[in-house]
């Protein structure tokens, strides 16, 4: 009797077994986030897009229902991105190139890639072979009139939708639908872009798509409070994909959670996701995965990746004969991302500036570069190369010394100051600003308007680009000092270069 029992306990194991395979259906989301650089950094410790495409062939391998994401910005800002080819810049040209030969299964809108003009944009969709989506973000066409955004290949329009609708199937033919929304924060306003209102845009998306699917998924590019304020809106949906903060978090709301890799595909996130047909019960585990030399290299893509590096280099070495040596290690991250490069005083901005003091022996009272000069938006972290800091100020330029009366210096850093947000905001070394007493200071003295300062400038800034005022035509402009040609300060990224040596 007891050996009939273990018999039909054992059968009865088996059909459960078999009931909960039947059952189950099993998932894997490979995802990226502000990715500018299609090779690795740091030396090449960290990163590179062929290392996560080898990533994405083991993932396959394991589970052929494994889906690649990106999670907005991409095409801009590169180093790469500012060189020309063929007669034009690059501008995304290598990103494109790169993630058509690893199949994205879905992509969503970042702000950054609203840094190309409406044109260079559209040519970039035309030339993607893998699918957008873009639930906010609308092509404003004139003061009145919009339409979404499309790919075009011969003539004809294939818009770029507001949801996707995957179909995921386990080995004996169950099937499920998966759905996903986007979220495009509105921070890069453009004539040729409506941003709408981001929220509304994804609770719609998440309502048409709730009675069709059996699990909806976030795609989005917004801040983490943005992305939490989501959440707490939408609360059936388990994970929100997101990106923006270029550092790496696990952010649970409620049942759900928020995760973001860190910039340059440094790290990805590997969400292996169970869901169960009968009970609806989802299980989501997510692992942060660093991209470094043993994660192997896809052929394939690297083929594409030395492709422009070659170009890469051969543009660089024209200024630097060894742009891969490595020239400091920063043990603190360098700061370099947008919105504090643009609104405070950061640790690279300081850097930079105290460079260009350098460049000049010191010979100078204070140092000043408009924040929209550090194109990286990224932070620099352990070894140095030379071609990191091109990456920084891909644009270059002189640092110039010039003369000027304390009066226009004040009116040049109050400026600045008042343009916290853009691209005029001012990085500085040895000028501050107390707030108490709303005065400047150079060298711990209060700015006297009489006085003749001298203040290592971006030629840039010279201009009148960013400060209208400021230009070699004003008055009060003494003297702009001429630099040799064999000088440093010729091109800031060979002064931010050596100064690093010095500090070895």
């Amino acid at each position: 009797m007891k050996k009939l029992l273990y018999i039909l306990v054992g059968i009865s194991l088996v059909f459960t077994s078999c009931s909960r395979e039947d059952n189950t259906i099993n998932f894997t989301f490979l995802q990226l986030n502000d990715v500018y650089e299609i090779a690795p950094l740091e030396g090449g410790k960290v990163g590179g897009m062929a290392r996560v495409e080898k990533l994405h062939q083991d993932l396959l391998k394991e589970n052929p229902n494994t889906f690649l994401f990106m999670a907005g910005d991409f095409l801009n800002p590169s180093l790469l991105g500012t060189l020309k080819y063929k007669g034009e810049r690059i501008k995304g040209k290598q990103m494109i190139e790169v993630m058509n030969a690893m199949n994205f299964d879905l992509v969503a809108l970042g702000n950054h890639e609203f840094d190309l003009s409406e044109q260079e944009f559209q040519h970039r969709l035309n030339e993607s072979e893998f699918q957008w989506i873009a639930t906010n973000p609308m092509h404003q066409l004139n003061d009145s009139t919009t339409q979404r955004f499309a790919v075009i290949k011969d003539s004809v329009r294939i818009e770029l939708p507001k949801t996707i609708l995957f179909n995921v199937k386990n080995k004996d033919g169950t099937a499920i639908k998966i759905g996903f929304f986007s979220a495009t924060l509105n921070a890069n306003p453009k004539d040729y872009i409506n941003y709408g209102d981001f929220y509304e845009s994804a609770k719609y998306a998440y309502n048409s798509l709730k009675p069709k699917t059996d699990i909806v998924f976030g795609l989005t590019h917004v801040a983490i409070e943005q992305d939490k304020m989501i959440a707490n809106m939408l609360p059936n949906v388990p994970l929100i994909m997101g990106g923006h903060e270029h550092v790496n978090m696990s952010v649970p709301v409620g049942k759900a959670k928020i995760t973001k890799a860190d910039a340059n595909a440094k790290t990805v996130y590997v969400h292996r996701i169970s869901y169960n047909t009968k009970t609806k019960e989802i299980v989501i585990n997510s692992e942060l995965v660093s991209i470094t030399k043993e994660t192997g290299i896809d052929e394939k893509v690297d083929k594409i990746v030395q492709k422009w590096n070659v170009l890469l280099d051969e543009k660089i070495k024209e200024i630097l004969p060894n742009p891969d040596e490595v020239i400091y290690t920063a043990e603190v991250p360098l700061d370099g991302r947008d919105t504090p490069i643009r609104s405070e005083q950061t640790n690279l901005g300081l850097l930079i500036t105290k460079a260009m003091a350098y460049s000049f022996n010191n010979d100078v009272d204070c140092a000043i570069v408009n924040g929209g000069s550090i194109r990286i938006d990224d932070q620099l972290q352990g070894d140095i190369t030379g071609i990191d800091i091109f990456r920084v100020l891909p644009f270059g330029g002189e640092v110039l010394k010039v003369a000027l009366k304390g009066s226009l210096l004040r009116k040049v850093l109050n400026y600045g100051r008042l343009k916290a947000g853009k691209g005029a905001y001012l990085q500085r070394y040895n000028a501050d600003y107390d707030k108490s007493s709303k005065t400047w200071s150079v060298n711990n003295s209060a700015i006297i308007d009489s006085k003749v300062y001298k203040v290592a400038f971006s030629d840039y800034l010279l201009k009148g680009f960013d400060i209208p005022f400021l230009n070699q035509e004003n008055k009060d402009i003494l003297k702009v000092y001429k630099n040799e040609e064999t000088a440093i300060a010729k091109d800031i990224r060979k002064a931010i270069i050596t100064y690093l040596k010095s500090l070895q």
